[in-house]
């Protein structure tokens, strides 16, 4: 896997560092974000969507991202939409 680097929270500090990729060859945004509160957690877990079932999936987890990061998702989201990998 080969990550293209999109950015990092501008207010970076010491051991917090949300960040954005993009793998181009699996065509995924990879995101590391902060782990949510409990209560957050147990909310995302608790929500129905038509079709699927309640909770979160073992394989699966729920992040925090800043909205100062906006523009670096939409960066990697045109980073995908720009590759020619389908």
């Amino acid at each position: 896997m080969a990550l293209q680097f999109i950015g990092i929270d501008p207010n970076t500090g010491d051991g917090e560092s949300p960040t954005v990729w993009v793998d181009q060859q699996q065509q995924e945004l990879v995101l590391q974000g902060w782990k949510p509160s409990p209560q957050l957690e147990a909310e995302c877990a608790a929500f129905e969507v038509p079709g699927h079932a309640v909770g979160i999936p073992e394989h699966e987890i729920v992040i925090r991202i800043p909205a100062r990061m906006v523009h670096m998702i939409r960066e990697a989201c045109d980073a995908l939409e720009r590759s020619d990998v389908a």
